[in-house]
């Protein structure tokens, strides 16, 4: 009885020296982990557009990759050397030519603004002959715009900057162009990276991701790379053509700065009736301009091509494409262009692509465990 009386303090006092740590080594890792992320994303953000186009590149053209490197026996590297050589021939190239001649355009636009700015001017003969409208826009002309001074204040009141600043800016674009050459330099090296070891940073992601999803990377993994491809091909590369192709009716119809015009339609397809709204106003200026032929010429033009494009080619090249409603397409659009520039213009509607669809997703494995509950209670005892 006095031996168990004397080992119950020292039990105790052994309870004590053991005592669990306040922090312990897998706390103190995954603070340590959660550091060292927080530090890279810091250091590293600003590559992270970049990043995200070649990543968004890379999953829309793989099947183009698997090809190259396996049917036509090129390799890894030869597949990523030659679809990176493809893509900046027929897509950077003609794109960067296409933007620097709609810069000199605007820049022809804004050295007019300039000039009627400060010496005012009346308003177009055609302007003034339209019917039933013409005094009205006459009227406006003359009070808001052909005064000296009205313009200045126009774009004051809608940017908050003068007209001086504004041309400023546009000739001193050098800096803009500099970052976004370097981005474009990152964005190719990533995606040639991409393209030459992609399976093995896929399987790599698919160890962690069924860590941490066991139950539903096996079909989100599936869904992503179709959202991605879908939303390109049906979004973007569309778009571009149809930038191209209208831009080339503006020239033969004679429309003043055509190219501007058809960079505008390209930005402008990407939202759903972007382009049908930027060729109807082009042909309403043509025909108010004393061209009703070539006005009804390019809307007739437009609608067709349009009508083919949705018709035939969108669904033939996307294949069952994930379909955005027009406020999620919005602002991918604008907060893409507002948060990474042009390069937004294809990240943004990716990106709120892939919520929609994880969004639908989680909504059918709701409406599945509802139909799978309701099917239990009707079940008889």
């Amino acid at each position: 009885m006095q031996t168990q009386t004397q080992r119950e303090p020292a039990r105790q006092t052994g309870l004590r020296l053991h005592r669990p740590p306040l922090v312990t080594n897998i706390s103190a890792a995954r603070w340590l982990l959660l550091a060292i992320v927080a530090a890279s994303i810091y250091f590293f953000h600003g590559f992270l557009v970049p990043v995200l186009a070649a990543m968004v590149i890379a999953l829309a053209s793989w099947p183009l990759r698997n090809r190259a490197a396996f049917r036509l026996n090129l390799g890894r590297t030869g597949a990523a050397a030659l679809l990176v050589l493809v893509l900046v021939c027929f897509l950077v190239v003609p794109l960067t030519l296409a933007l620097v001649y709609a810069f000199r355009e605007l820049r022809d636009w804004i050295n007019w603004a300039i000039m009627v700015n400060s010496a005012g001017a009346p308003p177009p003969g055609w302007m003034v002959d339209l019917p039933q409208i013409g005094d009205w826009l006459n009227e406006n002309w003359q009070t808001y715009i052909g005064r000296p001074g009205g313009i200045s204040e126009i774009v004051q009141l809608v940017s908050g900057s003068n007209i001086g600043a504004i041309y400023r800016g546009a000739v001193t674009a050098g800096t803009l162009a500099f970052h976004l050459a370097l981005t474009l330099l990152f964005m190719l090296i990533t995606l040639f990276v991409l393209y030459r070891d992609g399976d093995r940073i896929v399987a790599q992601v698919d160890l962690v991701g069924r860590r941490i999803l066991p139950d539903r990377w096996g079909r989100l993994s599936r869904v992503v790379p179709a959202t991605i491809s879908s939303t390109v091909t049906g979004m973007t590369l569309i778009a571009i053509g149809e930038g191209v192709v209208l831009g080339l009716a503006y020239w033969l119809a004679g429309v003043p700065s055509p190219v501007t015009f058809g960079v505008i339609t390209g930005f402008m397809a990407l939202i759903p009736g972007g382009a049908p709204l930027s060729f109807t106003l082009v042909s309403i200026y043509l025909a108010a301009s004393g061209s009703p032929v070539a006005g009804a010429a390019l809307f007739i033009w437009g609608t067709c091509e349009l009508f083919v494009v949705d018709k035939t080619i969108r669904p033939v090249l996307v294949g069952g494409p994930v379909k955005l409603p027009f406020l999620p397409t919005f602002f991918g659009l604008i907060g893409g262009v507002k948060t990474m520039g042009i390069v937004g213009l294809f990240v943004g509607p990716v990106l709120m692509a892939l919520l929609v669809s994880i969004w639908r997703e989680w909504q059918r494995e709701i409406a599945e465990d509802e139909a799978r509950r309701s099917a239990l209670l009707a079940e008889p005892d």
